[in-house]
C-alpha cells in the first residue's frame, strides 16, 4: 500500500522557502544536481528523480524552477512525474554511454536555459550538491558566465529541508514502519548456516512487500570479521552460531528514509561484544534523553563523548551519536563536537551510535522526531542485547 503523492501546493511551497533564502542571501540562483543515487534536491524540489540520465534543479530567485534533463525519454518520463512548469535537455547531462538518437532533439545550453526563466541580472549562483557536482557542467557555467559569482550553496537547500512539515510525517512514519518491520522479518528468519545475503533477502521482501520503492542505500547483513567494517556488504559467508551479526536495513517510501540497525548473536554474545553493546546501549538511551527542543547541538556530542570516555572508548567510533535525515538517509545536521546549530521541533534526525574494537564491531541505529515538548520514537524495537 502506499499513500497517495505529496501534491503540488508542497513542491510549490518549497521552491518559495529557497526562493527566499536565496534572496536573503543575495543570490539571483541555486542550481542543484541529482543522480540516480544521489537524488535528494530534485526529489525534494519537484517530485522527480532520474535513472540513466542525469538531472539539475534551476530555482530563481523569481520566477519558476526548472528541471533539466540529458535526453529525450528522461525530458518525457520528467514531464510525467515531476511537478515544474519548464523541463529541458542539456547534452551533458545524459547517461555515461549515450545513443545517437533516432528524432531530433532540441538540446539548449545552461545558459540558454537560464536566460529563458531569469530575466534580471546575474551576479551570483549557488551550486547546490557541490561536492558531486559535474565538472563539465560547472565548466559550461563559468564558459557562459564568466563575470558571476559561484559559491556553495547546500546550506540553502538544507535550512529549508532540516523543519519538516506537516504534510512530510505520513511518508516519513510510513518509511519507518516499513524498516522496523523489516527488521523483524530478518532477525525472524535468521538461521546458523544462513547466507549473509539470504536474511538481507528476507528483509528487502518485506519493505517491496509493503510498499517500500527501494532503499536509501544498499542494506546489508555482515557477520563475524566483517562487523569491524562501519559500511560492509552482505556475502556469501554463512552464519554461525555465538558470533556478532549486524543488520542494517532501511526502506526508502516516496521519497523519504527510515534506517534502523541492530546487532544481534543467534545463541550466546561474546563478552568483547557484549561489552561494546552494553556502551552503545547507555550511550543510546543517554542521546534519546538529551535531544530536545532548545538544546545546542554539540552539548548532546560532548555528553556522548563523555560516555565514551568513562569506558576508554574514545577512540571507538567515528563520530557523534546522530544525524539529520529525510530525503537522504544523512540529510546534514551531524551532531558534532563543533555543530552549532539549535535542536528545533520538526527536525529529524537518526540516532547512529558506532562502536569498534577493531575486531568486533556494533551498530545501534533509530529514527526520531523533534515535537514542542521533546521527541517521538520512530523506532525503537528490540535496542537490547538480542540473543535469537
Amino acid at each position: 500500500m502506499r499513500l497517495n503523492p505529496i501534491n503540488n501546493k508542497e513542491y510549490d511551497g518549497r521552491v518559495k522557502k529557497l526562493q527566499g533564502e536565496l534572496k536573503l542571501n543575495n543570490i539571483d540562483l541555486f542550481i542543484g544536481y541529482s543522480s540516480e543515487c544521489e537524488s535528494s534536491s530534485s526529489r525534494y524540489l519537484t517530485g522527480f528523480w532520474p535513472f540513466f540520465d542525469f538531472v539539475t534543479v534551476i530555482v530563481p530567485a523569481e520566477g519558476k524552477a526548472a528541471l533539466v534533463t540529458g535526453g529525450p525519454e528522461s525530458h518525457d518520463f520528467a514531464e510525467k512525474f515531476s511537478h515544474v512548469p519548464h523541463i529541458f535537455i542539456n547534452p551533458l547531462l545524459v547517461e555515461t554511454s549515450a545513443p545517437e538518437w533516432v528524432p531530433k532533439v532540441t538540446n539548449l545550453s545552461f545558459k540558454d536555459i537560464i536566460l529563458k526563466i531569469y530575466d534580471n541580472p546575474i551576479k551570483k549562483i549557488g551550486i547546490g550538491n557541490w561536492n558531486i557536482f559535474p565538472y563539465t557542467l560547472f565548466k559550461e557555467l563559468i564558459d557562459s558566465f564568466s563575470e558571476v559569482e559561484f559559491i556553495n550553496a547546500d546550506n540553502l537547500l538544507l535550512n529549508i529541508q532540516a523543519i519538516k512539515t506537516k504534510e512530510e510525517i505520513p511518508y516519513i512514519n510510513e518509511a519507518y514502519r516499513i524498516t522496523q518491520e523489516a527488521l523483524k522479518t530478518a532477525l525472524k528468519c535468521a538461521k546458523p548456516g544462513m547466507k549473509e545475503w539470504e536474511i538481507e533477502s528476507a528483509a528487502r521482501i518485506k519493505m517491496l512487500e509493503m510498499g517500500a520503492e527501494g532503499t536509501p542505500y544498499p542494506t546489508w547483513v555482515c557477520s563475524g570479521d566483517n562487523t569491524k567494517l562501519s559500511l560492509c556488504r552482505s556475502t556469501g559467508k554463512a552464519v554461525k552460531e555465538n558470533e556478532l551479526i549486524q543488520l542494517t536495513v532501511g526502506a526508502k517510501y516516496m521519497g523519504y528514509c527510515g534506517n534502523i540497525c541492530r546487532p544481534f548473536v543467534i545463541g550466546k554474545t561474546p563478552k568483547p561484544v557484549k561489552s561494546l553493546i552494553e556502551v552503545a546501549l547507555e550511550a543510546i538511551d543517554y542521546t534519546v534523553d538529551a535531544i530536545k527542543p532548545g538544546i545546542v547541538a554539540s552539548d548532546v556530542f560532548k555528553g556522548y563523548y563523555n560516555i565514551l570516555s568513562k569506558y576508554n572508548y574514545e577512540n571507538f567510533t567515528l563520530y557523534g551519536p546522530a544525524h539529520g535525515t529525510g530525503s537522504s538517509e544523512v540529510e546534514g545536521l551531524w551532531l558534532a563536537k563543533n555543530a552549532n546549530f539549535t535542536i528545533k521541533p520538526g527536525m529529524l534526525f537518526n540516532i547512529d551510535i558506532w562502536l569498534s574494537d577493531g575486531v568486533n564491531g556494533i551498530r545501534y541505529e533509530d529514527g526520531i522526531m523533534v515535537t514542542e515538548s521533546g521527541i517521538r520514537e520512530l523506532t525503537n524495537y528490540r535496542r537490547e542485547i538480542i540473543e535469537l
